[in-house]
């Protein structure tokens, strides 16, 4: 190809083998200077490219125009000028992709691209894919959107005073209960009235925990690469690879089908839950691709992060308990009102998560929850680690305190004498197994000397004890089936080199390892010497994902399985080889061998090339799913696990009476882990949780401004207040428990867990402090001050909500507990399973003529 001829514009001869991305020889034409020398920012239109594109397109860059609006109509857009810009490949609006998405399938409530209106500040409208991101952003700011602005929901109390008859333009979305209500659950278990009845304290108590962001090190990005042959490639910071490739196929239903994607999900540099969701930009980069051919790359900025959001939910909450004398809780009553922003997300399965693990801690005779999530005009909450827990497990942990004081008990024995035996189901029909809460519990009061130390040091210091559970993962799957919730694959090649192939999505927590290790253990090799694939939909079976502390359980299991399987077919050759019983194979040290006789064996290379002599290429698969559960009522579904979790932690504070200033110096926490499969890993998980309690407890949050509502206050790492090294205080940490039988090697989870006490032990070593009681979060050094003053004036010394919004609740669906003789069951729905089974027992002695 000569420079005269690409400067004519004269039809270019294509090298032999080079395929010019589906663009016919006659139609290519080349613009501008000779192609060695063209201009990168060259204008291209139609079928003509830039000339050093034509057999390596380069890449193009994406950005988004976002909304400036919290809640307003889209009259127009005008995209002509963009479009017309030099070095901008294309421009995406709503319109180009109809088809909505979401995570959960009740909540498919977002378009790529806003269609008809924006809900909140940030909400994507255009997509731009140019040169660079330069260029691009220039684009979007020319592209002119006209808005009609519509009524602003605020918060709860708003969007629960929204008319249910109100015109469409108040409502956020259409669909979900009334006005601006996403989704009200009412669960009774047991008798409230008698609980109560037999009460001998009862309280009920204000809390609010404000919601804040993942704040993770790494923001979003995702590349797009659409090839000629019509395959899609998305490379992105996912932490759901398979649900990512699920919404990609749903949306891009009409340009490529679902099993030409590939979703590849990179190392993350921070997840923290903020990269649950399949996002905007995955599927505009997308579609970017397939609409330019060539590969297109998006990385959203920090402030885009922040509206992008997913982060941890506003919650209010009332509660209402009621205790004997010595302590032990005969009712509870708890409500929740949750800050859902703009879209569902997770909102479903978070609004039951605020009231499920209530009962998984401390054991409940009578427990009813309801809960509430709104829609409001702001960036969009879902899972942050603990996803819907620590924000009632801060409520009862507080709580708890105060019943403490009030009975004049001490905080350890209450919390002891009320402990969920271990092997037990719950009010709410969870199934608990082995639970070391009380030895966390002793480890960290005897290591801090909190007995010795609660309501005795000096005036301005103080202690204060909580304690958590958490789920190893969700009991079913969030589209629900019958399939395994995690598998693996293995290839034994002759080389004697094992190669793990899983779905799951390492983000940072060492799941990729864990793999290594559960393989390497039964197969007796160094976990070094194994080869790990993992997160590539092309590649790999099916696993659900990095959330609700799922990897190490389910995927431990199925590749614990599949390497059983795999010791299974090499064994017995070996044993036939070595003229021994098949018993008395080991693995080990890279060898298998005869375990009464140990240097009788091979290296495990020979051994598998022995059994693939005999049974051909050698591979196994493994899979997992958790135990069926008995909570078989509506709503059942969110809070069973195969396992749970428990910490203690005990958090001491120095406060300045007069200024209300604070800081932590020492933290204690024990964290019952089951059996860990490496303490190095589970330690680093457990201080990682502390760490991230600690920024939630005594500063972080999502703050909007006061004159311009729906737009961030603080929108960056340099405003956003969250703890550094400084901060950090002195860590003891401490492992307990005892192998759980669900866990593969008796392992739980850590990951989200040792989190959830933090915020409530700050607060009430604040009240231990200074008398102080703060019944929100953050707990800021304002707040704490006062408080202060409120005491000095003779008021209440506390700081806190006093209602909640009213809500005209639906009737609730009554379960039986266990020890009322309940099957799991709604009532409802128990007297119709035992009018049918006495149905078909008169058909039987019927037809036996009985």
């Amino acid at each position: 190809m000569g420079a005269d001829a690409a400067g004519s514009g004269a039809p270019i001869e294509r090298p032999e083998g080079r395929y010019l991305h589906g663009v016919p020889d006659a139609d290519l034409k080349v613009v501008g200077k000779p192609w060695r020398k063209i201009d990168a920012r060259a204008r291209v239109t139609g079928q003509t490219r830039f000339a050093d594109d034509l057999f390596a397109p380069r890449m193009a860059y994406c950005k988004l125009l976002r909304s400036t609006q919290a809640h307003a109509r889209i009259v127009r857009i005008d995209a002509s000028a963009a479009e017309a810009m030099e070095g901008v490949y294309a421009v995406l609006l709503g319109k180009d992709l109809p088809i909505t998405f979401g995570i959960l399938p009740v909540s498919q409530d977002e378009h790529t691209l806003c269609i008809d209106k924006v809900r909140f500040v940030g909400d994507p409208v255009a997509a731009v894919a140019a040169v660079d991101e330069d260029t691009a952003w220039e684009a979007c700011r020319k592209i002119v959107v006209e808005y009609e602005a519509l009524p602003l929901v605020t918060d709860v109390f708003t969007a629960a005073a929204t008319d249910p008859e109100a015109p469409h333009e108040h409502r956020i979305h259409d669909y979900g209960r009334l006005g601006n209500f996403h989704r009200q659950e009412n669960l009774e278990f047991g008798d409230l009235a008698q609980g109560f009845g037999e009460s001998d304290l009862v309280r009920e108590d204000f809390f609010f925990f404000e919601g804040n962001t993942h704040l993770p090190m790494e923001e979003h990005a995702t590349l797009a690469t659409f090839d000629p042959d019509g395959k899609l490639c998305v490379q992105s910071s996912t932490q759901t690879p398979h649900y990512l490739h699920r919404a990609l196929a749903k949306v891009l239903a009409e340009h490529v089908p679902a099993h030409k994607i590939r979703v590849i999900a990179c190392p993350n540099g921070g997840g923290f839950g903020g990269k649950s969701d399949p996002f905007s930009h995955e599927i505009a980069v997308a579609m970017l691709s397939i609409r330019t051919g060539r590969p297109v790359k998006v990385t959203l900025t920090r402030e885009e992060v922040f509206y992008t959001h997913r982060g941890r939910h506003p919650v209010l909450m009332r509660s209402r308990i009621g205790v004997s004398r010595s302590g032990r809780i005969k009712a509870l009553d708890f409500e929740t009102h949750l800050d859902g922003g703009a879209y569902g997300s997770y909102g479903t399965a978070s609004t039951f998560y605020t009231g499920a693990l209530q009962c998984v801690t401390y054991h409940v005779e009578n427990y009813w929850f309801r809960g509430a999530r709104y829609f409001t005009n702001k960036a969009p909450c879902g899972p942050k680690r603990g996803h819907g827990t620590p924000q009632p497990r801060f409520a009862l942990e507080v709580q708890m305190d105060k019943l403490a004081v009030e009975l004049g008990l001490d905080p350890v024995r209450i919390r002891k004498d009320n402990l969920v035996p271990a092997n037990s189901l719950t009010a709410n029909w969870m199934r608990v197994g082995t639970m070391a809460l009380g030895r966390c519990i002793d480890q960290v009061v005897a290591g801090s000397g909190f007995l010795d130390r609660w309501q005795k040091l000096p005036h301005g210091k103080g202690v204060g004890l909580a304690c958590s559970s958490y789920l190893s993962g969700a009991g079913l799957p969030i589209y629900w089936n019958a399939m395994p919730h995690s598998g693996v694959q293995l290839k034994l090649d002759r080389s004697g080199l094992v190669t793990v192939f899983c779905g799951s999505t390492d983000i940072g927590q060492g799941s990729n390892s864990i793999l290594a290790y559960v393989v390497g253990e039964v197969l007796g090799l160094d976990p070094q010497d194994l080869r790990i694939v993992t997160s590539d939909t092309d590649l790999t079976p099916v696993d659900l994902g990095s959330y609700s502390s799922r990897v190490t359980l389910m995927t431990g299991n199925a590749a614990l399985q599949a390497a059983e399987r795999a010791r299974d077919l090499i064994a017995p050759h070996v044993a036939d080889k070595l003229g021994v019983p098949r018993n008395r194979i080991g693995f080990a040290k890279g060898r298998v061998f005869d375990v009464s006789d140990p240097d009788q064996g091979m290296p495990f290379a020979d051994a598998v090339q022995l059994a693939e002599s005999k049974l051909g290429t050698i591979g196994t698969t493994g899979s997992y799913r958790p135990p069926k559960s008995p909570a078989r009522y509506k709503g059942g579904g969110v809070g069973p696990s195969a396992n749970y979790s428990f910490t203690a932690a005990v958090v001491e504070v120095d406060v300045d009476p007069e200024t209300g200033i604070y800081t932590v110096p020492r933290i204690f926490v024990a964290h019952d882990i089951g059996r860990s499969i490496n303490p190095c890993l589970v330690m680093g998980q457990v201080e990682g949780s502390v760490y991230m309690g600690l920024g939630e407890a005594m500063m972080e949050e999502m703050s909007y401004r006061s004159d311009r509502f729906g737009v961030h206050k603080i929108p960056s790492m340099l405003d956003y207040k969250s703890p550094t090294t400084m901060e950090m205080p002195e860590l003891i940490t401490w492992l307990v428990g005892d192998p759980d039988p669900n866990g593969p090697f008796g392992a739980k989870e850590a990951g989200q867990g040792p989190l959830l006490p933090i915020m409530p032990a700050v607060a009430n070593a604040v009240f231990d402090a200074v008398g102080v009681r703060v019944d929100e979060v953050p707990i800021t050094p304002e707040k704490v001050f006062e408080g202060i003053e409120r005491a000095r004036k003779g008021k209440e010394p506390r700081v806190g909500p006093t209602k909640t919004p009213h809500v005209d609740w639906p009737e609730a669906r009554k379960v039986r507990t266990p020890w009322q003789g309940g099957t799991g069951l709604e009532v409802e729905r128990e007297q119709e399973e035992l009018a049918a089974a006495r149905a078909n027992g008169g058909a039987s002695r019927e037809r036996r003529g009985d």
